[in-house]
């Protein structure tokens, strides 16, 4: 059942971050890993710098920044100079999303070095259990299931189907494809009456499940497969050993209600930091 008091949920304190932290680099991770495996001439690979996880994908890319910057330790100048090396190495702009609760040297040296701010994400998060159920009416006719190994090919096409409002993404999203046959992401998708009409994925690390990459083909919206699919993947992950669901937002946006409707909670809003090309890092 959902939690009806407090008790159940955690204290958002630097032991929980960590943890959601380290579920979200380890995801990105994982996707590198399968990149290179399934695109060994992409140039993909990653490199734990000073606690940091550093990921390149591609330029461009949404998964080429990083994760963890002063959440394992504290941010050195020397740690920096290699992580703008990497990224710059390979002709990518740095990115860095930083937790509130990172060690006070991260927003010190991300201000010296002349980085801006540009993007914030609600981090949430809410406890699971085997017998979880949301405070939801489901739709019978709709059926959640794990992809078959054939069919990854149809995974990306529905998911990118139901991102087409952001046609930068749809590219990238029919690539997953690919990705997904090596990788080590759980993929879901929702049917109604036989048909794939929306899709999501899962990364279990430790005792946190990962949602991401939810996304429902616009004319079957409205029909409940996200409610399907959030409930089923809860439900997974907590079978597979997992305390805590995590789940990252825009803040304000609809995906943020709706999580906020079925019992997740803000832990905290990071912050993405950028360094241009080119850009000095020298002060003022």
């Amino acid at each position: 059942m959902t939690p009806t008091n407090t008790d159940s949920y955690p204290f958002v304190d630097i032991d929980l971050a960590r943890r959601l932290e380290k579920t979200e680099a380890m995801g990105n991770v994982k996707f590198i890993e399968a990149r290179v495996k399934a695109f060994p001439e992409s140039g993909a690979t990653w490199r734990r710098i000073g606690g940091t996880f550093a990921m390149f994908d591609a330029v461009g890319s949404p998964l080429t920044q990083t994760f963890g910057l002063g959440m394992f330790q504290p941010v050195t100048e020397p740690d920096l100079d290699e992580l703008e090396s990497f990224f710059k190495e390979r002709g990518a702009d740095v990115f860095h999303e930083v937790s509130p609760l990172a060690d006070q040297s991260a927003l010190e040296l991300l201000n010296e070095r002349r980085y801006r701010p540009i993007e914030l994400t609600s981090v949430m998060f809410r406890p699971i259990t085997t017998d979880l159920r949301l405070h939801a009416k489901r739709n019978p006719e709709i059926s959640v299931r794990l992809i078959n190994k054939d069919e990854e090919d149809l995974w990306a096409q529905t998911a990118a189907d139901g991102w087409d409002e952001y046609p930068e993404l749809r590219e990238f999203l029919l690539d997953l494809g690919k990705v997904n046959a090596q990788s080590e992401s759980l993929s879901f998708i929702a049917e109604l009456k036989g048909k794939a009409i929306a899709a999501g994925a899962l990364t279990l690390n430790d005792d946190v499940a990962l949602l991401a990459g939810a996304s429902t083909i616009p004319q079957f919206r409205r029909n409940g497969a996200q409610l399907a699919l959030l409930e089923d993947r809860l439900r997974y992950g907590a079978g597979q050993g997992c305390t805590t669901a995590m789940i990252a937002a825009r803040p304000g946006s609809a995906s943020q209600r709706n999580a906020e409707r079925h019992g997740f909670r803000i832990a905290y809003t990071r912050i993405k930091w950028e360094l241009r090309r080119g850009a000095s890092t020298s002060m003022i």
